[in-house]
């Protein structure tokens, strides 16, 4: 995609929702990478959309909501 908004999403996950966090994420519009970490972050999404504000709207709309998410930080890509 030319001229698209790009973003890093670490997510904090419940004790043993990882794998189903995953499994939704992928499924999302936009999401072009989902991998399980160590660390402090648990799950980091790549996402790709034509404006910051649908990234926005992403985050808020779809990811927030998804079971087993305690916590997101998105990291625009500058």
């Amino acid at each position: 995609m030319a001229n698209t908004a790009k973003a890093y999403i670490l997510i904090e996950c419940t004790v043993g929702r990882t794998k189903e966090v995953v499994t939704g994420l992928s499924r999302l519009k936009g999401v072009k990478s989902v991998e399980a970490v160590t660390g402090p972050y648990d799950v980091i999404a790549i996402v790709e959309l034509n404006t910051l504000n649908e990234i926005g709207d992403l985050v808020t709309q779809y990811i927030h909501p998804i079971t087993g998410i305690t916590r997101t930080v998105t990291c625009l890509v500058v």
